[in-house]
């Protein structure tokens, strides 16, 4: 699964390249604007697959330690 992600997050981050540059020669803030922002969710997607993944193993180790 992270393989998927992070080929996901790649091709975000060349889309959000392209934008930019797109920008940069056009002299389009929203242009500039959307690549910033398509960056920006792929640097969350990551963050939140990793909060996700630890909270996961969290809990999977918290099952094992069953109490009564």
């Amino acid at each position: 699964m992270l393989i998927a992600i992070l080929m996901f997050d790649v091709a975000l981050v060349a889309w959000s390249l392209h934008l930019m540059q797109q920008a940069f020669d056009q002299q389009e803030f929203s242009l500039m604007l959307a690549g910033t922002l398509v960056a920006m969710s792929a640097a969350a997607m990551l963050v939140v697959y990793f909060l996700v993944g630890g909270c996961m193993g969290y809990l999977a180790q918290m099952s094992q330690h069953t109490y009564y």
